[in-house]
């Protein structure tokens, strides 16, 4: 069953980092999430206290049409086995959203400024929370072998390239 569609605004948007996607060397790049002026700045107080964001962006740089429903490899790697849509991390999904756990390292009004945000300069940011330890993951996490094979270079940083 399908529901009806809904639209969301961004909230933000990211200043600076990285200035085209890329598949690994996310790390070490430090950026900027701009709230956009609409929001009071009170809406920002205390998350200074906090570590790590939860950010919920959309790849705008993506064509609706890369989105692929269908089982595939990762990164087209035969080596990896084909796996649905919804198990890759990437633009090619329904509604091309992604989520983000950046380092947060200072806040100046309304610029949070940034470390290992994998989004783009000119990225809408759709909404954006302090991390909750106690919200992640609870008990063993399971994976299958190939996640980490593939992302072994993700946070390398970027200027090792």
């Amino acid at each position: 069953m399908f529901t009806a569609a809904f639209e969301v605004r961004p909230v933000a948007h990211v200043v600076g980092g990285h200035s085209k996607p890329a598949d690994d060397f996310q790390g070490g790049v430090r950026s900027i999430i701009r709230l956009d002026e609409e929001y009071p700045l009170e809406t920002l107080q205390g998350i200074e206290e906090f570590s790590h964001l939860v950010v919920t962006w959309h790849f705008h740089l993506a064509s609706p049409t890369d989105v692929a429903l269908h089982a595939r490899s990762p990164r087209n790697n035969a080596d990896w086995p084909a796996t649905g849509t919804f198990v890759h991390r990437n633009h090619r999904r329904p509604n091309q959203l992604a989520t983000s756990f950046p380092r947060l390292l200072s806040v100046e009004g309304r610029d949070l400024h940034v470390t290992d945000l994998d989004a783009v300069d000119g990225t809408p940011v759709i909404d954006l929370a302090p991390y909750f330890r106690e919200m992640g993951p609870r008990g063993a996490v399971r994976e299958p072998s190939w996640p980490t094979e593939m992302l072994g270079d993700y946070w390398r940083d970027a200027d090792s390239r």
